[in-house]
């Protein structure tokens, strides 16, 4: 079910196409290899980026296509659908929250040595804010960037830093300025084999396995202050407006997720019989099914007016915040109704919608727990 008419054209449905047979040909047959990996080869950027995935809108003069959001919007609908959330978070970080910083404040010096080879596939970025003890507080940051001549001096940790280990640059969220809390926090990229700057360990994780997440520490990390990303003591707004976009991101992956959670669950109990007939036949299965294509189709259609809004122009904190959290919550429940359809099959390894409800679940928690966005909402709604 795809009523996605009044926001994808004709172009977007070819590209649709394109990614879709991306998926099928460079991910989804070695999925379960990548899995029990715990990692996916660096040389899928090269090939995503020859498909100018990294580049949808960003600008020519860095080899982007300038094709805009409802493309970019597209690429993580079908991507989300290859059956790893790892493999769609680490292609996804790449287009997105590493490069975004850098194409909206970054310099014609930084977007050239940075964003330029990102879009090209030739260097892997990362985007680090989160901090042990930190979660989703962007203001309570501890890491900070003192400012010594020339260079800005980096102390202090990440952690859940996806493309972390194999990042080529990092853009970090560091306090330059910590009497002023919240507004002096800024933005600097370091590059991988700055003295100081130390891939701590990669993460085991629950779901998104074949992901690249990392832990990293900083100590007496000197990096030019022509790393700086936009102005000085400016990053906790950039920082936000970088999540409107990662925000609406999730909320489109967790569509193509459940897209395929769904699909799934229609030919398992389309094909399985118990009792004597088809399980497709009782009554609780088609309710339940019912139910699924609802609360999919209403976390779409929230999710598309958000699109919308965004790509317009417009700031749209609450309706963003509220359609990242329905579609991952909703995302969340269809893989566990999904898998309890399955039966005992469904808890098997070789079946993929156990993948699905262990990836699913990061969603209401990366990008800002379901909590921050009802926070957020609340605060739109004058409480």
């Amino acid at each position: 079910m795809n009523s996605g008419f009044q926001t994808f054209d004709g172009e977007h449905e070819a590209f649709r196409q394109t990614v879709k047979a991306f998926v099928a040909r460079e991910i989804t047959p070695h999925v379960k290899a990548w899995e029990q990996a715990e990692g996916f080869p660096r040389e899928l950027y090269d090939r995503a980026a020859e498909q100018g995935f990294f580049g949808l809108k960003y600008d020519e003069a860095y080899g982007g296509t300038n094709a805009g959001f409802f493309f970019e919007a597209v690429l993580f609908e079908e991507l989300s659908k290859c059956g790893s959330g790892g493999v769609a978070a680490g292609l996804g970080a790449q287009a997105t929250i590493a490069t975004g910083p850098l194409h909206l404040f970054g310099t014609d010096e930084l977007k050239r040595r940075f964003l330029a080879p990102a879009i090209a596939g030739k260097c892997i970025g990362a985007f680090a804010v989160t901090e042990p003890d930190g979660g989703s507080d962007v203001a309570g940051l501890k890491t900070t960037a003192r400012r010594e001549g020339e260079h800005y001096v980096l102390d202090g940790s990440k952690t859940y830093i996806t493309n972390g280990v194999r990042a080529d640059y990092v853009i970090v969220a560091a306090k330059t300025d910590p009497s002023k809390g919240h507004k002096g926090v800024s933005m600097i990229v370091v590059e991988k084999g700055t003295p100081g700057f130390t891939v701590s360990r990669a993460l085991k994780k629950v779901g998104w396995r074949a992901s690249d997440t990392a832990e990293l520490s900083f100590s007496e990390c000197r990096v030019p202050v022509a790393n700086l990303v936009g102005r000085e003591n400016d990053g906790f707004a950039q920082i936000m407006g970088n999540f409107q976009w990662e925000r609406l991101t999730l909320a489109l992956g967790a569509l193509g997720a459940a897209d395929d959670i769904f699909a799934q669950a229609m030919a398992f109990v389309t094909t399985r019989r118990a009792f004597g007939q088809n399980v497709s036949q009782f009554q609780v299965v088609k309710h339940r099914l019912a139910e699924m294509a609802t609360e999919l189709e209403a976390a779409r259609q929230l999710t598309y007016h958000a699109l919308r809004l965004h790509a317009a122009g417009e700031w749209a904190l609450g309706q963003t915040a509220m359609a990242k959290k329905l579609a991952t919550e909703m995302c969340c429940k269809l893989a566990d109704q999904a898998l309890q359809l399955h039966g005992g099959a469904g808890y098997m390894m070789e079946f993929d919608i156990q993948r699905h409800w262990r990836d699913a679940r990061l969603g209401p928690i990366g990008g800002g727990t379901s909590e921050i966005m009802n926070e957020i909402i609340a605060k739109q709604l004058g409480l």
